[in-house]
């Protein structure tokens, strides 16, 4: 999926202007701070450490990222508070780094799996991805597998005709592997590229799930076995810490392969995006900083953590 210059430039406009109250509380506290100490000491790490758990970095990855800066202003003999901005922005840069490979279920037929508890934003980032990758030429379709919760499937077509998406369904109640099934070989016979799969979202018995994901997966094996597959977790940042505590959930339900990290724009807790990454080692794949259909894009460290700085 490659991005025009002009639209990245508008997202990354969006991206400042989202992560304002992430701004306003990290970033601001830490400035504060880089002028406020004339002498780099332990007072002035725990300062730093203090304001970024208090952001939703958490406690281990707060502790690490300071102790990266410490390292780095040792091998760079910084003698001054000031001058270590910079370095903390290079190293939150380096924590959020994307494995080159992340993104290669673009470039070959794949079935992408969106997975969440309800009320994260799963479905419309089902929609917002399936019109995405339709916009840059791919041929998509979706499938409504979430067969449990009332008008979900009614929800999903919304945003599948908004996205000029074809979808799959069938009645509410619906055996979820039945509706995969039938969109598998609906995209077999259309020869389509993507097969985005909305989910049902429970974590409440995770023995239930596990068993629906794995036969919702032998479904794949045994009808599309060479399509590569994704498994991508969606996690409302605005719930902070929580937000950790349920990839933690469902990473030991699936093998999770990327995160997809909403309602940027409508949090302080902006912070969330680092410790993810950081503590459970699974990539942010795509970041949403609104309810428009093209407000879910690819997730860039780079232009992450400079629109959080507020630097072009």
């Amino acid at each position: 999926m490659s991005i025009r210059e002009p639209e990245k430039k508008s997202f990354f406009k969006k991206l400042v202007s989202g992560l304002t109250k992430t701004r306003d509380k990290l970033v601001t506290g830490l400035e504060s701070t880089f002028m406020a100490y004339s002498v780099i000491d332990d007072d002035f790490y725990d300062e730093l450490e203090e304001i970024m758990i208090m952001s939703d970095l958490g406690v281990r990855t707060s502790e690490e990222v300071i102790e990266d800066l410490k390292e780095k202003v040792r091998e760079k003999y910084i003698g001054t508070p000031d001058r270590c901005e910079n370095l903390l922005i290079d190293i939150l840069k380096e924590k959020m780094a994307v494995p080159e490979d992340a993104y290669d279920f673009e470039d070959q037929q794949s079935v992408v799996f969106i997975i969440g508890v309800n009320g994260v934003g799963k479905t419309t980032s089902t929609g917002k991805l399936a019109a995405a990758y339709r916009n840059r030429g791919k041929k998509v379709l979706i499938a409504a597998c979430d067969t449990f919760r009332a008008a979900a499937a009614e929800q999903l077509s919304e945003w599948a005709a908004r996205a000029q998406v074809p979808m799959i369904q069938q009645d509410a109640g619906s055996d979820p592997s039945a509706v995969l099934f039938d969109a598998v070989n609906a995209a077999k016979s259309r020869n389509a590229d993507m097969l985005f799969v909305d989910t049902a979202g429970r974590l409440h018995n995770k023995k239930n799930l596990m068993a629906e994901l794995k036969k919702m997966s032998r479904v794949i094996d045994n009808t599309l076995p060479d399509a590569l597959r994704e498994n991508l977790l969606v996690l409302d940042a605005t719930t902070g810490q929580n937000a950790v505590e349920q990839a933690r959930e469902f990473k030991d339900v699936c093998e999770l392969t990327g995160i997809i990290l909403t309602k940027m724009d409508g949090t302080a807790k902006g912070g969330i995006a680092i410790a993810i990454q950081n503590e459970l080692k699974i990539p942010v794949k795509f970041i949403g900083v609104g309810e428009q259909l093209d407000d879910l894009e690819k997730f860039d460290p780079e232009d992450f953590v400079d629109a959080l700085f507020n630097r072009e």
